[in-house]
């Protein structure tokens, strides 16, 4: 495992470097950064809301969609090499 891998930083980093045309998009999403996946299923990262293609004009007061990363699945699969593991939380947000 990286020793002092920022894993929060690297998701920071990660939101940072999206293009300007999607993070336009990305509206009312929550980003949460949690040590494993739900028992039982196998997942770097997770989008949990409405996808903006199916949003309606009644779409408003609603709680933020979420995306979570996973940071466990993420260290034991790439954590060898933080250029990897960096490269890799970027692929997931």
């Amino acid at each position: 495992m990286v020793d002092g891998f920022d894993f929060e930083g690297a998701v920071r980093d990660a939101l940072d470097g999206l293009p300007a045309g999607l993070r336009a998009f990305m509206s009312n999403v929550s980003i949460l950064v949690e040590e494993e996946p739900p028992p039982g299923e196998q997942l770097f990262g997770l989008y949990q809301g409405i996808p903006l293609t199916e949003r309606t004009s009644s779409y408003g007061g609603v709680l933020p969609d979420t995306i979570t990363i996973y940071a466990g699945p993420l260290l034991r699969a790439f954590g060898s090499s933080a250029e990897r593991l960096r490269a890799e939380v970027e692929r997931t947000v």
